[in-house]
């Protein structure tokens, strides 16, 4: 049974220049870290939210064959989107822009029940989602 959301995983070729992105985006320094076989960094994780949900960075060099390379090279991104619900999606998007992430999704409206979307390329080729999630908020009140 599916018991809800517990990593999303994103891949790096340039780990360190990764951390360093997420760590200014997000606030915050990685409060985990593994070293690969070599020794080298091959892993860095945050935990972000009011769930503490869990957002993993993983050297490029462990990326399965089949994954897509990164966002210079071809086919570019693709997958599934991974949503973040964020309070301030509009100031969210524009500072995700200004570090150097490229828009994926424009803000959009999904219907007229406050459920609204965007989401960006981050510089090394994973797709960023953001939302406005009013079940989100429901489930946290209720949680309360």
């Amino acid at each position: 049974m599916f018991r809800g959301f517990a990593t999303i995983v994103f891949w790096a070729d340039d780990l360190e220049a990764a951390r360093d992105w997420y760590a200014r985006v997000l606030e915050m320094e990685p409060y985990f870290s593994r070293p690969g076989p070599d020794g080298k960094t091959a892993y860095y994780e945050f935990r972000v939210g009011d769930r503490q949900d869990e957002l993993g960075l993983i050297d490029g060099r462990f990326r399965p064959p089949s994954a897509a390379p990164g966002r210079d090279a071809t086919p570019g991104p693709g997958g599934a989107i991974m949503y973040w619900h964020v309070d301030d999606l509009e100031g969210t998007f524009a500072r995700l822009l200004s570090l150097g992430a490229a828009e994926y999704q424009p803000v959009t409206a999904q219907g007229d029940s406050g459920f609204v979307t965007a989401a960006v390329v981050d510089p090394f080729g994973n797709v960023l989602g953001i939302m406005n999630n009013p079940h989100f908020l429901e489930m946290l009140d209720a949680s309360a």
